[in-house]
């Protein structure tokens, strides 16, 4: 068999194997991004079925994904939504900062992997994954909920802060001293004004730019768009994330309306392989060594999450199965971990064993987090009605 069919056979497994789990978590009601994590790990290295000429595909496949995931997103607020947003929840996006980096800093610390370890290993913690969140927003219909906009808004604050944070680690992983640690921060920063510039006062323009009563013109001007920004942004270490979310946001009017109801079939497939090439990186055999720290640090880690979503949605005068649900779309980790990890385990200036347990932590809190999501409605009402019962007695 030649490499064009062996990578089409592989494909279609894989696509076929995802219909199968996402009918299946439909059954029964959950997100089916668990077993599309899963999944992954069967197919990945050291997994039942290992993926061999499908592999770049699917690789770049999930950053298509990520793309469109955040793209979608932004396409439901407007520039105007974000600004208010970001000016009301800065204060918890510096809370998030602190509760959530903490835990790997101090654990990368007690393992003896130094200070860049524990620059590392805080990045992995602090950062939620935007990818899995707005799969989890729209799977469980709660895009319009009042706490989503203090969600969205957390994670533009990560996002914006990673676009910070990964020169800065790149720069202290190349050893290249203050002064081009300096320079690539400027460039991060400048870049992400001017996208921010753009896409607030220029917004309409870029509308009429993208929009076309054809649907073919309309979805390659859209898509092409999509990805422009994205690799720029990423070239300039800036997050794709971050690039597509914000073009998301500049795009407004019927011609967002429209752009959401082309792209959602195509969010969903690219999105699917996201979920898959994250279980796909990881060798099984590798995880079992560190699962114990992994636990430990996914556990501590849900905690803090629940508590930065609840602590923000407060200040917004949302109730409590609000501040509920915003700190459960918070929990999972995701892309952003893995690409932390793998930069340090690049540069070989962290312990493999770092990379290993980023990895496993990663894979629990990918699985945690939606059933976190899913569960924590029916979790905070066992407690509202114990909680009456007590006082009844």
């Amino acid at each position: 068999m030649n490499d064009t069919a062996l990578a089409l056979v592989e494909l279609g497994a894989v696509f076929f194997v995802l219909g199968v789990l996402g009918r299946l978590a439909g059954r029964f009601g959950m997100s089916p991004i668990p077993l599309y994590l899963l999944g992954g790990l069967a197919f990945g290295h050291g997994g039942l079925i290992p993926l061999g000429e499908a592999g770049a595909f699917g690789h770049l496949a999930a950053e298509i994904g990520v793309v469109l995931l955040l793209l979608l997103l932004g396409l439901e607020y407007t520039a105007s939504e974000l600004v208010t947003g970001m000016r009301r929840s800065w204060t918890a996006g510096v809370v998030d900062i602190v509760l959530n980096a903490t835990p790997g800093v101090l654990m990368a610390l007690l393992l003896g992997w130094g200070p860049v370890g524990a620059l590392t290993l805080g990045g992995v913690t602090f950062i939620s994954s935007s990818g899995i969140a707005a799969k989890l927003l729209t799977d469980l219909g709660r895009l319009g909920n009042r706490e989503t906009p203090v969600v969205l808004s957390i994670l533009v604050f990560e996002d914006l802060t990673m676009a910070v944070y990964l020169p800065i680690l790149t720069a202290v992983l190349a050893g290249v001293g203050f002064w081009g640690g300096l320079q690539a921060l400027a460039i991060a920063l400048v870049v992400v004004t001017v996208v921010l510039v753009v896409a607030l006062r220029y917004g309409r323009y870029v509308s009429a730019i993208v929009d076309s009563a054809d649907r073919e013109v309309f979805l390659l001007k859209l898509l092409g768009a999509a990805l422009l920004v994205a690799g720029v942004a990423s070239a300039l270490q800036v997050s794709a994330a971050v690039g597509a979310f914000l073009l998301g946001i500049a795009i407004s009017g019927s011609t967002a309306r429209d752009a959401t109801k082309l792209l959602e079939p195509l969010r969903d497939l690219f999105a699917a392989m996201f979920f898959v090439v994250i279980g796909l990186s990881t060798d099984p055999a590798d995880i079992p060594p560190v699962l114990g720290w992994a636990t430990v640090l996914a556990a501590v880690t849900t905690v803090t999450k629940l508590a930065t979503g609840w602590w923000a949605a407060r200040q917004h005068q949302v109730g409590r199965m609000g501040r509920a649900r915003a700190g459960a779309a918070l929990v999972a980790r995701g892309e952003f971990s893995i690409v932390v990890a793998g930069l340090a385990l690049a540069a070989g200036a962290v312990a493999a064993e770092l990379a290993t347990l980023a990895t496993a932590y990663v894979l629990l809190m990918a699985v945690l987090g939606p059933v976190v999501a899913r569960l924590v409605e029916p979790a905070v009402r066992l407690v509202g009605t114990a909680s009456r019962s007590v006082v009844d007695c």
